[in-house]
C-alpha cells in the first residue's frame, strides 16, 4: 500500500521514498510513499520528476499508486527523490477549494446537490440539481462565493471512521453516494462555518488563497441539472 503524503501535507513539494514494485509495461514504478497526488473527484493527477524523470501520469491501482515515467524506470529497491510541479498542483488546489466554495454556498442557499463535476487548472464545471438557473442567480452566487473568499476561512481535513462520518449530516452533496461500502475510512474537507463534505483531494489552507473566482457560463444539461463554469485568476 502506497502512503499518500498528500493527504498529511497538500504543501508538501519535494520527497524521498523506496521503489517497492516495477511494472514495466506501463513504465511504471510504485513507491511505498508519495506526494503525488493520483486523481480522482474531478481532480486531475499531480505531475513532475522522480530521479529527474518526467512523470506523465499518476493513477490508482488497487492500494498502489502507480507513476508511469518518460524514461527508464528506477532498479527495485532504490531510493530516489520525487518532486512535484508545484505550479500545476498548487493550482489545481486552488481550483479544487473554489468549487467546494461553490458547493458550500449553493447547498446553503439552494439546497441543490451535486450531479458531476470536473476541473483543470483554475478553470472547471460542477452541475447542480436546479429546475431553473437564472442570470440573476448566477451573479448572486459568484457575489457570495467572492465574500467567502475574502472571509479568510480555514480549509481543513480529518479522517473519520465510516459510522462516525455518516452521522454528519448531508455529508455527501452527490446525488449518488460515491462511496463503496468497503471503505471503513473517510476523509472529510472542511470550510469552517461553510461546508463540510467527504473528499480525497488537495486543497489550500484558507480560502483567501483561492483569489479572484469568476463564473463564466452556465447552461442546461436537463430538466434538473444545470452547469456553472468557474474561472480563478491567476
Amino acid at each position: 500500500m502506497t502512503e499518500l503524503l498528500a493527504h498529511e501535507d497538500a504543501y508538501l513539494k519535494e520527497f524521498d521514498a523506496r521503489v517497492v514494485d516495477l511494472l514495466p509495461d506501463e513504465r511504471a514504478v510504485v513507491l511505498d510513499r508519495t506526494a503525488f497526488y493520483p486523481g480522482g473527484g474531478g481532480q486531475p493527477c499531480d505531475l513532475g520528476w522522480i530521479q529527474g524523470i518526467p512523470v506523465l501520469k499518476v493513477r490508482r491501482k488497487g492500494a498502489d499508486i502507480l507513476h508511469c515515467l518518460e524514461g527508464g524506470p528506477p532498479a527495485r529497491d532504490e531510493t530516489v527523490h520525487g518532486k512535484l510541479d508545484w505550479q500545476r498542483r498548487y493550482r489545481l488546489m486552488r481550483t479544487h477549494t473554489a468549487f467546494h466554495i461553490l458547493c458550500g454556498v449553493v447547498w446553503r442557499d439552494c439546497r441543490a446537490k451535486v450531479t458531476g463535476g470536473n476541473m483543470d487548472e483554475l478553470k472547471g464545471r460542477m452541475d447542480f440539481e436546479f429546475e431553473s438557473l437564472t442570470q440573476e442567480l448566477v451573479a448572486e452566487i459568484e457575489e457570495k462565493m467572492a465574500r467567502e473568499v475574502e472571509a479568510a476561512r480555514e480549509v481543513k481535513t480529518r479522517i473519520l471512521p465510516r459510522e462516525e462520518a455518516f452521522q454528519i449530516p448531508d455529508l455527501i452533496r452527490t446525488r449518488i453516494n460515491l462511496l463503496p461500502e468497503g471503505i471503513r475510512e473517510v476523509r472529510v474537507v472542511e470550510i469552517v462555518g461553510l461546508d463540510l463534505q467527504a473528499d480525497g483531494g488537495t486543497h489550500v489552507a484558507n480560502t483567501r488563497e483561492v483569489g479572484a473566482v469568476r463564473v463564466v457560463g452556465y447552461e442546461s444539461k436537463g430538466r434538473i441539472n444545470k452547469r456553472i463554469r468557474l474561472e480563478l485568476g491567476p
